[in-house]
């Protein structure tokens, strides 16, 4: 007979264990989800601001060395993630192809002059720095022009803030909600051992001793449940891969690896702060408060 309430009692306490670790792992799993999210945006909108181009217009008197030169001081220059010279020949061709249509037989000569396509760090892609790049570009006296479309760089840079300020929030409210979740899922398993711990303090145990084992469970129960979470979340990264092959572009080991270290430690701190006050709440508690 003892041993049948034995095996119910373990079988208990293990479906305790069980429900606690799968209820954090799944408020880790949305918490890392969308954590994951907000840095394949924050590469993707790295990405975009990185491929706005400035067309540099290169005048028709100035030389080949002339050319070398103004492309090695674009190089060197920290604002420039990348350059292109676009020779007259490509530039027509680029624009036959877009046109249909040979325009240079028609009109007898080729009026397309030389360009940089310049590619910018992404800090600078934005109005009033790219303002200031074309005014350096412009007091090059190799510069005739230099052109890009100011509304569509307003655009995309008021788009991303909106996206990034509503993705902050979001990321703000869950972690509340999430933090919430695994406090009372803790403090429920804890309330099924309230006698015991009450047990405890009458035979004379202090409360260093009591908490002590309930305080490894909490940290091995966020262990788990940290583990458990990130293999959910590399599976989810790993099907959107086979699905949208173009993230594997976004992707960055250190992101990921930054973001395991916060949901393992979330999952621990978490766990063990709402396990210690839980502990300490009915280790505090008056004998009629146990049976409410």
């Amino acid at each position: 007979m003892a041993s049948n309430e034995d095996k119910f009692t373990k079988r208990k306490l293990r479906s305790s264990y069980a429900t606690t670790i799968v209820s954090i792992s799944l408020v880790l799993f949305m918490l890392g989800l969308l954590g994951l999210v907000m840095l394949h945006g924050h590469k993707l909108s790295v990405f975009i601001r990185e491929n706005i181009a400035l067309s540099v217009i290169i005048k028709e008197a100035a030389s080949e060395n002339d050319i070398a030169a103004f492309r090695k001081s674009l190089v060197a220059t920290d604002y420039v993630k990348g350059v292109e010279y676009i020779t007259r020949e490509q530039a027509a061709k680029e624009l036959q192809d877009a046109l249909g249509e040979e325009f240079i037989s028609f009109i007898g000569y080729n009026p397309l002059l030389p360009s940089f396509e310049v590619k910018l760090q992404a800090p600078w892609s934005n109005v009033d720095s790219m303002h200031v790049i074309e005014k350096k570009l412009l007091a090059n006296h190799n510069v005739q022009e230099v052109i890009y479309q100011k509304s569509l760089v307003h655009l995309v840079n008021e788009n991303i803030r909106k996206i990034s300020l509503v993705l902050l929030a979001f990321n703000f409210l869950l972690m509340i909600v999430a933090i919430a979740l695994i406090n009372n899922t803790i403090r429920l398993s804890i309330y099924s051992k309230r006698f015991l711990i009450r047990s405890m303090q009458l035979v004379g145990a202090t409360e260093g001793f009591i908490r002590r084992p309930f305080l490894f469970r909490g940290i091995l129960n966020g262990f788990y449940g940290a583990v458990f979470a990130l293999a959910l979340l590399a599976g989810t990264l790993y099907f959107a891969r086979l699905e949208i092959p173009e993230l594997v572009a976004l992707q960055d080991f250190w992101m990921f690896a930054l973001l395991t270290a916060a949901v393992m430690v979330f999952g621990l701190l978490i766990a063990l702060i709402s396990t210690y006050f839980s502990v300490r709440k009915f280790l505090r508690a008056s004998l009629d408060n146990l049976y409410q």
